[in-house]
């Protein structure tokens, strides 16, 4: 069931909103980027998400294939969302779980996590190791 979640960086510089379907799985990775910076979303489709505030205040940085879009907040550093373009779905917004104002801590530890092994490149499966993520 899609609800609308309202969602922001750490300072409030950027805002956003997503409809987000949170019976879906979510999503933890064990590739560098996810590894490091304890990376949780949940996924909305590139119409289900809206920038509300704070585009000037956002830094993209792109690695290996430079096929995904990693945003950050400039003045406080948080990770609020991520652009994939090259998924299973199509162009696709991972939404931090992590950002979101609406939704409570216990909700949060009833999420389903399928856990995936992005640092083996092996996207469809979960690695050896992931209770850490």
């Amino acid at each position: 069931m899609h609800k609308t979640y309202r969602g922001r960086c750490h300072c409030g510089a950027v805002t956003f909103e997503a409809e987000l379907d949170l019976t879906q799985s979510t999503y933890r990775c064990n590739c560098s980027i996810c590894r490091r910076t304890r990376f949780w979303p949940a996924v909305a489709r590139e119409g289900d998400f809206r920038l509300l505030s704070g585009e000037s205040e956002l830094t993209q940085y792109l690695f290996n294939t430079r096929k995904n879009q990693h945003y950050f907040c400039k003045h406080c550093g948080v990770r609020a969302f991520g652009i994939g373009t090259d998924t299973p779905i199509g162009r696709m917004v991972g939404v931090n779980l992590g950002c979101l104002d609406d939704v409570t801590e216990e909700a949060l530890s009833g999420l389903q996590i399928t856990y995936v092994d992005g640092r083996s490149d092996r996207w469809q499966s979960s690695p050896e190791f992931f209770a850490h993520l």
